[in-house]
């Protein structure tokens, strides 16, 4: 009974100690991707960043030169 009353009674740091440990076990237990494959990935993000940034660029010039055609056509039609 004596030693439930002790465990149960923990102090803050003890906690604090206890729950870093159990960090630093979790970590242990991780397995790390390699510099080739972080730099393979790396570059994969930056390949489709550049793909959907040219899409996107593509598609607003698009529609603003379909714009300015519909502008102009309402325009001239008036006058």
């Amino acid at each position: 009974m004596a030693e439930a009353k002790a465990k149960a009674k923990k102090n803050i740091f003890s906690k604090m100690l206890s729950f870093f440990r159990a960090c630093i076990g979790e970590l242990k237990k991780i397995t790390w991707p390699t510099l080739g494959t972080t730099t393979k990935n790396f570059g994969i993000v930056v390949l489709v960043i550049l793909i959907a940034g040219l899409f996107i660029f593509a598609l607003d010039l698009g529609l603003y030169e379909l714009l300015g055609l519909v502008m102009n056509t309402g325009s001239s039609a008036i006058s």
